[in-house]
């Protein structure tokens, strides 16, 4: 397994990946994910921009891309939010209403943030790709560590 030329495992750490999210709705989730950014820990006020942008996103239109997966993100770059992008991955079991394309309820979550929007763009295309690999979303339904969430996403994306 060659996860080195895998841009988005590189993203993603077993710090801010979730197996178990506990919320029930599309709004609590959104904070559950950002509570999960090691980055922000800190820093209440960045926390509060990074969930507004988020909601104003959703707002917008849903990140719920179907097949019980979203991608919430902001619309723009944020700028001095984070130093370099971040994947936030969290899995909620029985599924979360998120007025996806499909109705399909989200059970995998990929939350992203990213400094330039560059990266914001090239980021969520990646994703997005990897993403309507059925086989990947399945195996992330039942991934039983972090480890291998990433694993999977590296595996999948040599695979592309």
């Amino acid at each position: 397994m060659n996860t080195m030329n895998s841009a988005l495992a590189g993203l993603l750490s077993p710090a801010v990946i979730n197996l178990n999210l506990k919320s029930r709705d599309r709004d609590s989730v959104l904070a559950e994910l950002v509570d999960q950014i090691p980055q922000l820990a800190d820093q209440p006020a960045s926390r509060q921009t990074l969930l507004r942008a988020l909601h104003e996103r959703e707002q917008l239109y849903s990140t719920g891309i179907g097949d019980g997966v979203a991608l919430p993100h902001s619309r723009n770059a944020l700028v001095g939010l984070v130093d370099k992008p971040i994947i936030v991955f969290g899995r909620q079991k029985e599924g979360i209403p998120y007025a996806a394309v499909d109705s399909v309820p989200a059970k995998l979550f990929f939350l992203l943030i990213a400094p330039t929007v560059t990266q914001h763009l090239a980021i969520l295309a990646r994703l997005g790709r990897v993403l309507r690999d059925q086989k990947l979303r399945r195996s992330l339904l039942t991934a039983e560590t972090p480890e291998r969430v990433i694993a999977l996403i590296g595996d999948a994306e040599t695979r592309m």
